[in-house]
């Protein structure tokens, strides 16, 4: 068996395997979709709060709308993901966020706001996360660690186009921007998403390129001897610890990661660092985690994954204390070291770690709702740290509780246990 695409369907590109196309497209859909649904929202805050006049609790909850939609959606993606496939999501997803953009830009009122953001939130959940993941995961095993964290370093990645998007927003005013990020997402995005295809066997292929399935393999699928996918109780995987401490982990992160992303620039602004420079510094942010994305999964396709995801939100947790005084330039760059590569580590080891405790069967909906857990703890940062803001005048206090929630998810990782034979 070959173990490249049929030449019919794209000639001259059967010399190399066919899944690594699909994580190229992948990565490259995961940067135009995280830099204009998740990283850029930042660029927007300070305009947004000018000409409407918003409290930065009203325009934080307005992306904390965001983490409500993906924690609905991002099961209900993983069900049907596993039914239909990533192809038809995806699709539906990039026409869905340049919809939302387009409609952002005719905004007069605060609904009108919320009402666009849970449009683009809902596009962004078909053509990202869970539906990218479980490509990653159908077309690699013995290097699904390294598969995520290429497809995930699509999202770092994005953090190169802020520095774009601020340039449009001051050049050309916010609503322009969006409409201009609405058609690159479809004139973009829409032929990616033809590369796509959702397993390797419905190719001709097998995963990993290789001819012969030698048995399990170290990402550990759950396979039979046929090569199928073994059916998975979902039940029975959600009522184990590694499930549960993992969710809880992840929404710990993405309240934390969330938080930052979203107040990065007001934060900096708040310290008197000039706009330029903090969308610099928010595009370091996205830019820099690629070294955890790609870095801990690689290393997770050699040494023990829970060990190896715990380091990554260590160094998160110590991250966010560093935030404290990142008007100094030597901490600035610690900070710019520490943060982004442990949260970039989470974002792809767990989902190597899930594939490897349930496999590849139920991934989808196993994923989804993780991925679901953990917008929610999305949805609740921004907003408290708004609040907090709003409150007492000053982030301090956001970021020293943040920082000390964080250091619960070390300890939940260190905690789920070895997989069970």
């Amino acid at each position: 068996m070959s173990n490249a695409l049929p030449s019919r369907l794209f000639p001259g590109l059967n010399k190399v395997f066919y899944g690594w196309w699909v994580i190229l497209a992948c990565f490259i859909l995961g940067i135009i979709t995280g830099a204009f649904t998740f990283f850029g929202f930042t660029a927007f805050f300070d305009p947004l709060v000018k000409e409407f006049g918003w409290s930065y609790t009203q325009v934080s909850f307005a992306l904390s709308l965001r983490g409500i939609e993906m924690s609905m959606l991002s099961p209900l993606v993983g069900f049907l993901v596993d039914r239909y496939g990533s192809r038809r999501l995806a699709l539906l997803g990039v026409i869905t966020v340049g919809l939302g953009f387009i409609m952002l830009s005719f905004t007069r009122t605060l609904w009108m706001f919320y009402a666009s953001i849970v449009l683009i939130a809902f596009g962004g959940g078909g053509c990202t996360g869970v539906v990218l993941m479980h490509v990653a995961v159908n077309w690699f095993q013995r290097k699904a660690g390294l598969a995520l964290g290429i497809l995930t370093s699509g999202f770092g990645a994005s953090g190169f186009l802020i520095p774009v998007i601020v340039w449009l927003i001051d050049d050309f005013g916010w609503r322009t921007a969006v409409i201009i990020l609405g058609a690159a997402t479809w004139f973009i995005g829409i032929p990616l998403v033809l590369v796509i295809r959702n397993t390797p066997e419905e190719c001709g292929l097998c995963p990993d390129g290789i001819k012969v399935d030698p048995g399990p393999l170290p990402a550990a699928r759950s396979e039979k001897s046929d090569g199928k996918p073994e059916k998975v109780d979902l039940m029975q995987a959600l009522r184990q610890r590694a499930f549960i401490f993992l969710a809880l982990g992840e929404a710990i992160r993405m309240m934390v990661v969330a938080a930052v992303i979203t107040h990065i620039m007001p934060y900096l602004n708040f310290l008197h660092i000039p706009r330029a420079t903090a969308g610099l510094i928010a595009a370091g942010v996205s830019i820099i985690s690629i070294l955890g994305r790609f870095g801990f999964g690689w290393l997770a396709d050699y040494f023990d994954k829970r060990y190896t995801i715990a380091i990554s939100m260590g160094m998160m947790s110590l991250g966010m204390f560093s935030l404290f005084y990142v008007d100094v330039w030597w901490v600035m760059i610690l900070f710019l070291f520490l943060f982004p590569t442990g949260y970039g580590g989470g974002t792809s080891v767990r989902g190597a770690l899930l594939g490897e405790y349930f496999g590849r069967a139920a991934f989808g909906r196993l994923i989804g709702l993780v991925m679901g857990i953990g917008a929610i703890g999305a949805m609740i940062g921004p907003t408290l740290t708004g609040f907090i803001f709003d409150t007492t005048g000053s982030y301090y206090i956001a970021w020293i509780g943040l920082g000390i929630i964080s250091c619960f998810s070390v300890v939940l990782m260190l905690n789920i246990g070895r997989k069970e034979k």
